[in-house]
């Protein structure tokens, strides 16, 4: 039985119980509320809720649906009606390609079981070894009082620790700088191709377009250089993800392609990287402006490391650490819009979705309701506490997904981010200086515009 088959729909004939969700208002000529989203996107997805708990909206000449209520979007995400689709993943494919972020089906299964071995929680604490050396490195490299900017640290460092953990090879550290470079001006071309689908005028060659095309194609080659340095390595090399991938095959029992192979790849070094920069940098940002739970944060660390750096072994003793990087990632998510698509005609939540729909929902949005949290718009560690938590509606924050397209690398992600930020906050204290921008800077990620920090010795 396929998946369209198994997908009750109205009768044709009788009364039409489902009702059409309403149209937010507004929007311009031609482009619809594409232009909304080029303009002021985060405030145009933090009040469509108040039109209804699922909207239409107009992204040129097509509707799209977008569902803003929690529970909807936990259904949305666990319904086999709904497959990842839509503009964000058709323009990540460009990235992307067909590896597992972008699969839908039996092949999304595969790809996941294939990953799932790199991510289990015994391979975790192998994984740490790299991520407090590169804490580490990061935490020396700064001098007491110079300006810093947090934002291109904190991306170079989860790149060479998502790229030495992952795809071990002799020339893995200076491959991790370059691909570093590529990625983020990758990144900066993204986003408008997502809500503006003018397919032409990007082929355009203006500089953007040049800059963008080329880092693009330095990525993807560099990509190649670490799978066929690898290969020419021949067996006997690390147990990481790339021999994982390596040793894979298909339904067939045959190995996976090299495109696969280079697709995962490309998957898995841009959600282990730009995810954990941006959260790390919101963080750093957030902890400038809230010297109280910073002082917290360090006293918590310190009374569990003394003098020396933390390692994984400490992770279980410190909870409000924890919170803290819960609370930034609430606060001011990486990843902020998300996209799906109807394989037939069904409903949600009583509205009508018509077959090949494309819907929206925005993370951001839902873990900055205040239907959902009290002082939606503070800063507060300690709402991640036990004796409150259970006061958070279901899917009301979810950093990672669920069901079964819930991120593989959760733990790998967390135990990165608490390493590192237990690692650096101890050490320096970060001020503002004139040149910061804490404005958001809007791309597939979320950034702050440019973090420059101050950093002084405690």
């Amino acid at each position: 039985m396929s998946v369209e088959s198994a997908i009750p729909v109205p009768a044709a004939s009788g009364p039409d119980p489902l009702r059409t969700p309403p149209l937010v208002p507004g929007g311009a000529p031609l482009l619809g509320h594409a232009w909304n989203l080029v303009r002021d996107p985060l405030g145009f997805l933090a009040k469509l809720r108040d039109h209804g708990d699922l909207v239409r909206i107009r992204l040129g000449p097509k509707t799209a649906y977008a569902v803003c209520d929690p529970e909807l979007v936990g259904a949305l995400l666990k319904r086999p009606e709904y497959i990842v689709g839509g503009p964000l993943w058709d323009t990540l494919e460009v990235l992307l390609g067909k590896g597992v972020a972008t699969s839908n089906g039996k092949l999304h299964r595969r790809q996941r079981r294939m990953m799932q071995p790199a991510f289990r929680p015994e391979r975790i604490a192998d994984y740490a070894k790299v991520m407090e050396e590169e804490a580490r490195a990061t935490a020396a490299r700064w001098r007491p009082g110079e300006t810093v900017d947090v934002g291109a640290e904190m991306f170079r460092t989860a790149v060479r620790i998502v790229s030495r953990s992952l795809l071990e090879v002799d020339s893995i550290r200076e491959k991790a700088d370059r691909i570093a470079d590529s990625l983020h001006t990758v990144f900066e071309g993204l986003y408008r191709r997502m809500v503006l689908s003018v397919g032409p005028l990007y082929r355009v060659p203006t500089p953007a377009n040049r800059r963008f095309e080329k880092a693009l194609a330095d990525l993807h080659a560099l990509v190649d250089e670490i799978i066929a340095e690898r290969r020419a390595a021949g067996p006997g090399g690390p147990a990481d993800l790339l021999a994982e991938l390596l040793r894979a095959t298909d339904e067939a029992g045959e190995p996976i392609t090299d495109q696969e192979i280079h697709d995962h790849v490309v998957s898995l070094v841009v959600a282990g990287a730009e995810n954990v920069a941006s959260t790390l940098s919101w963080t750093f940002h957030l902890l400038t402006e809230h010297p109280d739970e910073e002082r917290k944060l360090v006293e918590e660390v310190n009374s569990v490391a003394g003098d020396r750096a933390i390692t994984f072994a400490d992770l279980g003793d410190l909870p409000h650490t924890r919170n803290v990087i819960t609370e930034a990632m609430r606060i001011r998510p990486a990843a902020w819009i998300f996209t799906r698509r109807s394989v037939a005609e069904t409903e949600l939540g009583g509205y009508r979705i018509p077959a090949d729909a494309d819907i929206v929902y925005s993370v951001y949005a839902m873990q900055r309701d205040p239907r959902s949290f009290e002082r939606h718009l503070e800063f507060d560690p300690d709402r991640w506490v036990p004796e409150r938590v259970a006061d958070i509606p279901e899917f009301a924050m979810m950093p990672f997904s669920v069901g079964n397209r819930k991120c593989p690398g959760d733990h790998f992600s967390m135990t990165e981010l608490a390493l590192i930020l237990g690692t650096v906050a101890p050490r320096w204290r970060l001020e503002r200086v004139p040149e910061t921008d804490s404005g958001t800077r809007v791309g597939i990620t979320l950034h702050p515009k440019r973090l420059v920090l101050r950093v002084m010795p405690r």
